[in-house]
């Protein structure tokens, strides 16, 4: 356990120049974009008196450098500025208040992906060159080829209006997370599926297997509880690298079906040129990106004690 520790430790040590580089991306941010924010947040008819008051207030009338610096100030003290269509509200504030809804539809895409993708890979992989194994290829295929903004307004249809089965937008309830999780992680579990047939054959052709298929194991045991579990780092790897990507997925999913999270939060402060919330709400995904990815570093070491040495 202690040699894990120290392992994480480090990782979390290489992890400060990536974080370093996220967070000086997001403050050029403000910077490379065209026209003035400040500008284009108070509208054509601000007075110059007005466009001054403002950037003083935000600190966007000091240097380039002194500003860099104020940033980095506020990101360690956990203060990520004020919005620019209403100074009243702060980043992180607004931030935090939506981080919960989009972490809760990015665990659940990845669980509608885990659930689906381990025993659909498992059956083709047991069942390799059947039509079973044909059939799961296809439907993996479809899923990978369906993006979501196309997968979303489908289901909406089906299961919303047509069959009236579930809600379309909003979050009062479980239901209402139904066709946003489903819609976010088909692609993953379409990912992840063809990832666990391949680890799953690989695996069923090991020197080991046939040694347990020798003492009597049954089939079930053999696949579950020792090809599935050694073949599993590689997909817990992909998991891992594709929480990011359902982190960036729920953009389109949350604007698709109104999920008053970070991604519908970030469109809107983009229709409203609103930079700094921008700068938090990709600031936010990034460092959770990073996190996951930490995480996923340990989870294939508990794994698979062999990765530690």
């Amino acid at each position: 356990m202690s040699s894990l520790l120290l392992h994480f430790c480090k990782r979390l040590l290489l992890a400060v120049p990536v974080v370093w580089a996220v967070v000086t991306l997001v403050f050029l941010l403000i910077h490379i974009v065209p026209g003035d924010p400040v500008r284009n947040a108070l509208g054509e008819n601000a007075t110059e008196a007005q466009v001054i008051e403002l950037k003083r207030k935000l600190g966007l009338d000091l240097p380039l450098s002194r500003q860099y610096l104020e940033y980095w100030g506020g990101v360690v003290r956990g203060d990520l500025g004020a919005s620019l269509v209403n100074p009243a509200d702060r980043v992180l504030e607004k931030v935090l208040a939506r981080y919960p809804a989009t972490l809760e539809l990015a665990l659940a895409g990845l669980m509608v992906a885990i659930l689906i993708s381990i025993p659909l890979g498992v059956l083709a992989g047991r069942r390799r060159g059947s039509w079973i194994d044909n059939t799961i290829s296809v439907v993996a295929l479809l899923g990978i080829s369906t993006p979501g903004f196309v997968l979303g307004p489908l289901a909406i249809y089906l299961f919303s209006i047509k069959l009236d089965l579930l809600p379309v937008s909003g979050r009062y309830g479980p239901e209402y997370l139904v066709l946003p999780a489903v819609t976010l992680g088909a692609a993953l579990a379409a990912i992840l599926t063809r990832m666990v047939r391949s680890s799953v054959i690989e695996e069923l052709g090991a020197d080991y297997v046939r040694t347990a298929r020798a003492k009597g194991l049954s089939e079930s045991r053999i696949v579950f509880r020792h090809a599935l579990r050694n073949g599993l780092i590689p997909v817990v790897t992909i998991i891992g690298l594709q929480f990011g990507v359902l982190l960036a997925g729920a953009i389109i999913t949350e604007t698709i079906f109104s999920w008053p999270g970070l991604g519908r939060l970030t469109i809107d402060a983009i229709n409203s040129r609103d930079y700094p919330m921008v700068q938090g709400c990709i600031l936010t995904i990034a460092l959770t990106y990073i996190l996951a990815n930490l995480l996923t570093d340990l989870a294939y070491r508990l794994l698979d004690p062999r990765i530690r040495s």
